[in-house]
């Protein structure tokens, strides 16, 4: 384990061709499953793809981006309701789960698992991934892995043995900007700027700047990587899938 882990972790995205063992993996997502859970439900479902066949298929769905092509395994945590729902069906007891708010409740349980998967992985020397791209595809996702009703993919995790030792961390915001005492606190434009320029100044978002040919980097963001077009589809697809899956009706 890393030294003073908390202050250094980065995310990794390429990886050694080293192999996990089976009961490395086990222990990671096991020891996982004593996080938090909403009323100790245990709301969610973890999908381990490792067959190289299999993890070609799921790689496309993450648009073959190195961190998923790369990876000795990919994690889709998935908000289930639908064990839990079965579970009460055969215990003589009417479940009324078909709803926002019950997603609400196994988004949650989902994402805290999966964030104390990468915890407990890179604290055994093991790199993690975050695949964003889970929200863009999760329709196409759900069909790869035979999602039944009541299961929607919301994180997904590429993992395997960083390929070096020395991997750069992101810039991080100041502990000004997101800390609020008692009510949230209204930043004035000049301070907000303030409070961002560590992003502005932080010498790889300069490049992405430069070679987007844009302005400043929240263009970069607004126009490129997360455009107001690319939001409403992502959106309208992702509500699709929860009408499907129904969690909305």
């Amino acid at each position: 384990m890393k030294k003073d882990y908390f202050s250094n972790r980065t995310t990794v995205r390429n990886y050694a061709k080293k192999h996990i063992p089976e009961d490395i993996l086990d222990s990671i997502l096991e020891k996982a499953m004593r996080a938090p859970t909403c009323g100790n439900m245990q709301l969610y479902s973890v999908i381990v793809t490792r067959d190289p066949a299999n993890l070609e298929k799921l790689a496309k769905e993450h648009f073959n981006q190195p961190a998923a092509a790369g990876a000795d395994v990919i994690l889709t945590v998935c908000a289930d309701f639908n064990r839990f729902t079965q579970w009460c069906e055969a215990s003589n007891a009417k479940p009324g789960y078909d709803n926002f708010h019950s997603f609400m409740m196994a988004l949650t349980d989902a994402i805290i698992y999966t964030q104390q998967i990468v915890t407990i992985a890179e604290m055994e020397g093991i790199g993690t991934c975050y695949l964003g791209t889970v929200n863009y595809n999760a329709g196409q996702i759900s069909e790869l892995l035979r999602l039944p009703d009541l299961v929607v993919p919301v994180a997904s995790l590429s993992l395997g043995y960083p390929d070096n030792d020395t991997i750069d961390q992101c810039e991080r915001l100041p502990l000004d900007a997101i800390r609020h005492y008692e009510t949230y606190r209204n930043d004035s434009k000049d301070e907000i700027v303030e409070l961002f320029k560590s992003k502005d100044d932080f010498d790889i978002n300069k490049q992405f700047v430069v070679e987007n040919k844009k302005e400043s980097l929240a263009q970069v963001f607004t126009d490129i990587r997360y455009p107001e077009s690319v939001n409403k589809t992502v959106s309208d697809s992702f509500i699709a899938l929860l009408k499907n899956k129904r969690f909305l009706s």
